[in-house]
């Protein structure tokens, strides 16, 4: 079993920035790809960002490519979705996702097993 919890969370100003972090709880959070989506109201779950269990493979929604940065520290259990340049059309609940199945590329919500509360990012223009 593992729980994620998600922080840094906020209001911010149409081409700022926030970074997003996902503490892991458990012992195997190293084996696991990990994920990021959010969800805007009204609307579906989306794919943000992954990363492989290793760091080796990371990918991007093409709506961010170039702007945020998903990584991940290993010894502290916890993966971090980097925003930049920031547009209101960014604000949704953002959650992150752990996969045990160790998918190089996981885009589909229904290949995490384990979710974050989420955190709610909203950016004003």
């Amino acid at each position: 079993q593992v729980q994620l919890v998600e922080s840094g969370g906020g209001l911010v100003q149409a081409g700022g920035s926030l970074r997003l972090s996902c503490a892991a709880s458990g012992r195997t959070f190293s084996t696991y790809a990990m994920g990021w989506f959010r969800q805007a109201p009204g609307k579906e779950r989306e794919f943000v960002a992954a990363i492989s269990w290793a760091s080796g493979i990371k990918n991007y929604a093409d709506s961010v490519k170039g702007r945020f940065t998903i990584s991940r520290d290993n010894a502290k259990n916890t993966v971090y979705l980097q925003m930049n340049s920031l547009k209101p059309e960014d604000t949704a609940v953002y959650y992150c996702a752990a996969d045990p199945q160790r998918r190089l590329y996981a885009p589909r919500p229904s290949e995490y097993d384990y979710w974050g509360q989420g955190t709610q990012v909203t950016v004003s223009s």
